[in-house]
């Protein structure tokens, strides 16, 4: 079946189109949604600039709206870019010890981990630091440029899916706590020099976070390809997937299934699923591999320090005693609740919800769903150990008298930080919603509560 194209109404000619035209003054049709925590179906009512439209049931952020949410997409979009552009253009950080010194820039932070045979980390580094940033914020340009001009840029359908999935994956905030920290280490034993790259990399990861944050999506999709009819029938104040619907987790638009509860989104295209397919068993799997990786990730070392010609290698723990030792105790506190606290309570949560998920009530589910949205949130903080790690052995090169290079440890946290995050993304919130089975259905565990 050939796909219908949908677009607004255009406005008249020089006028913004954000400003004086959201999707509430362009449609007198209801605009449904499900909520892609607990599967509730809601009517969005009319939204102002600074407004936020929330699931009834769950809490959940449905919509929210901006003033001028394409020029300050843009502006913001546009301003990150110079940024980057100048955090990897000029000196990172500088160390100098007895005379022997050392300077990186950005991108030394990931090549230098491939000298070492650790090309995964490096690739992990590059890309969640500096790539895949510059490709989510070259695509809200794109968007947003195309939306100002009324009329939208080739592929912009296929580049607003994308930044939904991006935009997990881009840690430039996380690789600042990570500078931090590193330099805290070895502020004690030698002289530490911040270049312009620092300076303008923090910038950029402020920036970065403004533009995630300034992105009207409910508009930007209504702009791009309008608000299709909704399903016949549909009853609101109810579960979707009762009623054969589901909500599109990119553009948000209700869409009617299947008899074998999948389908497509008429809007975006992105693929739509009563519940998503084997959702327990993938997350299982994913934590199983998490823990396997966990044990070589915290018993061999992470990295090896070399001073004065004797090597010292350092386990993640180890590397938090030594920092109580120097007196650094904010710093290590931040190390042992990202390297052990945040993994071990990420595996030990999903574990917990993934065995009680059949045993969810609409008095429980609430609770367990802000535990699933809190592990979602603090997975991709582990990262700042591995961040580390790649500064330093970047930057503390001076041979026999001061060096650092990486343990085996590095690519196992690597994998258990990337394992437990998609974990936490394979997990479907909305079982802990479905309706129990009959007490007189469940397997016997006792007497009943």
């Amino acid at each position: 079946m050939p796909r219908l194209a949908f677009r607004a109404p255009p406005l008249p000619r020089g006028e913004p189109l954000v400003d004086r035209s959201p999707p509430e003054t362009r449609t007198s049709r209801r605009r449904l949604r499900a909520c892609h925590e607990c599967d509730w179906l809601v009517a969005l009512p009319p939204l102002h600039a600074g407004e936020k439209a929330e699931c009834p049931r769950c809490g959940h952020t449905l919509a929210s709206r901006h003033h001028r949410p394409a020029q300050r997409s843009m502006a913001l979009a546009l301003s990150a870019l110079v940024a980057l552009a100048l955090a990897v253009s000029f000196p990172f950080v500088s160390f100098s010890v007895g005379g022997i010194g050392n300077r990186i820039e950005l991108s030394q932070t990931a090549t230098t981990l491939i000298g070492f045979d650790q090309p995964l980390v490096a690739i992990a580094v590059l890309l969640t630091i500096a790539v895949l940033p510059a490709v989510y914020l070259a695509g809200v340009v794109w968007l947003q440029l195309g939306l100002l001009r009324q009329a939208p840029l080739p592929a912009s359908r296929s580049i607003a899916r994308s930044l939904s999935h991006l935009h997990p994956w881009m840690m430039a905030d996380v690789f600042i706590v990570g500078a931090l920290v590193s330099l805290i280490k070895i502020a004690g034993m030698a002289e530490i020099e911040l270049g312009i790259s620092f300076w303008a990399f923090c910038v950029f990861a402020l920036l970065l976070l403004a533009t995630t944050q300034s992105l009207d999506a409910d508009w930007l999709w209504f702009s791009l390809s309008g608000e299709p009819l909704a399903p016949e029938g549909v009853r609101t104040g109810e579960p979707a997937a009762p009623q054969g619907l589901a909500g599109c987790a990119t553009c948000g638009l209700v869409n009617r299934l299947d008899g074998d509860g999948h389908g497509r989104c008429r809007r975006c295209g992105e693929g739509l699923h009563a519940r998503l397919p084997h959702s327990l068993q993938r997350t299982w799997a994913l934590l199983a591999a998490a823990t396997v990786m966990y044990l070589p990730a915290n018993l061999y070392p992470i990295m090896t320090t070399t001073s004065l010609g004797h090597a010292s290698p350092s386990t993640i723990i180890g590397g938090v005693v030594e920092l109580i030792q120097m007196g650094s105790w904010p710093v290590a506190v931040v190390i042992f609740v990202a390297s052990v606290i945040v993994p071990v309570g990420k595996l030990v949560a999903l574990a917990w919800l993934c065995l009680v998920v059949r045993r969810s009530d609409e008095l429980s589910a609430p609770t367990r769903t802000r535990l699933y949205r809190l592990t979602e949130f603090i997975g991709r903080w582990s990262m700042v150990d591995v961040f580390v790690v790649a500064i330093l052995v970047a930057l503390i090169r001076a041979g026999a008298l001061m060096s650092i290079t990486p343990g085996p440890a590095a690519l196992a946290f690597g994998a258990v930080v990337v394992s437990t995050m998609l974990a936490a993304m394979t997990f479907d919130p909305r079982l802990l919603w479905d309706t129990p089975l009959p007490r007189e259905s469940r397997p016997a565990q006792g007497s009943p509560r």
